[in-house]
């Protein structure tokens, strides 16, 4: 019996024990939406298991009670017209899931604190005739807002470029739907963003806030300009171009649109020169003379005119007063700052004046007046990052301006766009020149710190060297002779370097220098052996002489010309029928020194009619001034200078008629010899070396007029 009722109790208590309850709603907040609906929320909003609420009400003070029932939603309405002010109602929300109930704390609700109406609605923002710097607003008051109540309101504005929201509270008790509020203290012309928001005056939840409009207050006469000027040099004609500028003042309100501007200037000592001009533009250019001038400038728009701004322009020779010592520039996260320093306590005004530094002239110039301070800021923002700019500061006592100190400044600096260009001069063995140029001003993007200057030989290691910005050559030494080379040069600022462009060039193997020694040492050892050879040939010219020029053995005036006689020429009988062959006649060998060069004598002297005869002079040894005849049968035929080159055919002579009236044994060795020399006559074809060489067997040679002469001599 005890087990069984043991085994009834503890599934109980063990479903019991792992039960989920909802977490009790807290946090209870409701807000009335006046003549729509109150709705009520609680914590938690979500629930690990499905959940379903129950909010009880009671209304009417208690007399009324409703409910509202939501499922996994932490949020339930009550709707019109079953909610109305003024009322105080209860509220209890019972949470239940499929493991139990849990019930909040009972809270009570006074509907005119937590009533929340429709936002006002602007229709209209206008200036305020004759009324300076300020607005008027009108809104229609909101439909859904209890009419018993005050309702206050809070009006927010801003101006159109402004993020910044100003805020005006105030109260309307007035329940007609046309509402109007005068906002003032604003500024002349200016355009202004207004936003409008009310409450029941006891409720503690605002409308939300209605939809923006926009509203610009009335005009006011211009408040003053800022006057400078640019002075350039004096023309041909000795006129000077002035170009003035102007703009607002630092610091003043726009309070107008600007019409235009009137300028008038005059010589100092002649007002009655007065000249005026009208523009609509800030800047004027003039031609004035060389004396000092005052220029002034107003402006005016649809209200007024502006005070009077006035600058003194000063002649062409005035010396400028200076009183600044040093300036720095130097950038921060994000503006420029400038300071200065001065040796002029009197002076509290300074115009500060800058503008791109380009390789053209600017078009334009900024600028800006400084008073009671010796720095000037700037906002990153108008200036151009990695662009280089001209700072100037003018000292100004009274009317007259002071001598600008000037630098130069970037407000960001970045890699160079591009690198320098180079070039490789004066090459030599072991030097060379590498030039390059200058980076042009808008690609630098930064002050240049360093140029670096890469090169290396072919196969070989890579060196550097560094040299300063103010530097645009360099020499690099030692080199290798004979050896290609490559050169990069990187252009460095703050930020990073570039490269420039790489190029090559190979050393020389010899070096002008080596030339013009060697060149020296040869030339000096010639000079040196022509003044020696000067006093050598003066003491010994014969000696000199025969150094240079050696003799040479003039064969016309050999012996054979007196052997042969006058009469020679009638013993030479040339065969002029047939083919026109040569019979020469022979001599002996030991004749051949005694061969005369002249072979046209010779021919002339030899008669082919009387071999015999003639082979007898030679054999008897009638003279011994006789000469062996330079043809043999196998010798080509060689032109006289008196006739023309014929073939000769030796005729055949029998050995014994060369023996005639000769001992035999002398007969014999005199048939050798003659043998012999008519071999070594014609070796090779060719005339005798000997012959060749001399003056006369030239032209012996060279003759074309021969053939004629010996037709006419046969």
């Amino acid at each position: 019996m005890m087990w069984a009722l043991a085994l009834w109790i503890f599934p109980l208590l063990c479903r019991f024990g792992l039960a989920v309850l909802p977490h009790k709603p807290e946090n209870i907040s409701c807000i009335f939406y006046y003549r729509c609906n109150l709705t009520c929320t609680w914590s938690p909003e979500k629930e690990a298991n499905d959940t379903w609420y129950t909010v009880k009400r009671t209304y009417l003070y208690g007399s009324e009670n409703d409910t509202c029932k939501s499922e996994n939603r932490a949020s339930c309405s009550f709707f019109y017209p079953n909610v109305t002010n003024p009322d105080i109602c209860t509220i209890e929300v019972e949470a239940q899931n499929t493991d139990g109930i849990v019930k909040s704390s009972m809270t009570q609700w006074n509907l005119d604190n937590i009533v929340k109406t429709e936002p006002p609605e602007i229709y209209c923002v206008k200036p305020a005739l004759g009324v300076k710097r300020m607005v008027q607003i009108k809104w229609r008051r909101p439909r859904l807002a209890p009419i018993s109540s005050v309702l206050k309101y809070t009006l927010r504005f801003r101006t159109v470029n402004s993020a910044k929201w100003l805020e005006v509270n105030f109260t309307r008790e007035d329940i007609s739907i046309i509402q109007t509020y005068d906002l003032t203290g604003l500024q002349a012309f200016t355009e202004y963003v207004l936003t409008l928001r009310c409450a029941a005056e006891e409720s503690r939840f605002w409308s939300e806030w209605s939809q923006e409009k926009t509203g610009t207050t009335e005009e006011q006469a211009p408040f003053g300009l800022d006057l400078w000027r640019v002075l350039r040099p004096a023309e041909v004609d000795g006129r000077r171009p002035v170009k003035l500028l102007w703009k607002e003042a630092r610091g003043a309100p726009v309070l107008g649109k600007t019409l235009g501007y009137n300028i008038w200037y005059f010589p100092e000592n002649s007002t009655n020169l007065t000249e005026t001009m009208n523009t609509t533009n800030q800047q004027l250019q003039l031609y004035l003379g060389g004396e000092t001038y005052w220029v002034s400038v107003i402006s005016y728009n649809s209200i007024g005119k502006s005070p009077e701004a006035t600058l003194r322009v000063p002649p062409i020779h005035e010396k400028s007063f200076r009183c600044i010592e040093g300036m720095q520039a130097r950038p921060t996260q994000d503006q420029l700052v400038v300071e200065w320093q001065s040796s002029a306590a009197e002076v509290d005004t300074w115009m500060v004046e800058w503008f791109p530094d380009l390789d053209s002239e600017p078009s334009t110039f900024a600028w800006e007046s400084v008073s009671q301070a010796r720095n000037w800021t700037v906002q990153q923002d108008k200036l151009k990052p990695y662009l280089c700019y001209n700072i100037s500061v003018y000292p100004i006592l009274q009317d007259r301006v002071g001598e600008p100190y000037s630098i130069q400044a970037y407000v960001k600096e970045g890699v160079p766009s591009a690198g320098p260009v180079t070039k490789a001069e004066n090459i030599d063995v072991k030097t060379v020149t590498i030039t390059w140029k200058e980076i042009p001003k808008s690609q630098r993007n930064g002050f240049i710190s360093n140029y670096t200057i890469f090169y290396q030989a072919e196969g070989g290691e890579e060196f550097s060297k560094t040299v300063n910005s103010s530097i645009l050559r360099y020499d690099l030494e030692p080199l290798t002779r004979n050896t290609p080379y490559t050169v990069q040069i990187m252009a460095s600022t703050s930020a990073g370097g570039a490269n420039g462009t790489r190029i090559n060039f190979k050393t020389l193997s010899i070096s002008v220098t080596e030339i013009v020694l060697i060149t020296s040492l040869v030339g000096g050892g010639l000079l040196i052996l022509i003044i020696l050879m000067v006093p050598y040939g003066l003491k010994k010219p014969n000696k000199l002489k025969h150094l240079c020029w050696p003799d040479v053995p003039n064969p016309a005036e050999s012996s054979l010309a007196m052997w042969c006689g006058d009469d020679f020429k009638n013993k030479l009988n040339l065969n002029t029928e047939g083919n026109r062959i040569l019979k020469p006649h022979y001599a002996p060998s030991d004749l051949t020194d005694k061969m005369v060069v002249n072979f046209g004598n010779f021919l002339e002297e030899v008669s082919t009619e009387e071999p015999l005869k003639y082979q007898k002079n030679i054999v008897g040894g009638e003279k011994n001034d006789y000469v062996t005849s330079p043809y043999m049968p196998s010798c080509p035929p060689v032109k006289s200078f008196q006739e023309p080159l014929v073939s000769a055919k030796i005729l055949p002579i029998k050995p014994q008629s060369l023996c005639v009236g000769m001992p035999k044994g002398t007969c014999s060795e005199d048939k050798e010899q003659l043998l012999f020399s008519g071999h070594h006559f014609c070796d090779e074809g060719a005339p005798n070396p000997y012959l060749k060489n001399s003056v006369t067997m030239r032209e012996f040679l060279t003759s074309e007029k021969l053939p004629d002469q010996t037709k006419r001599e046969v």
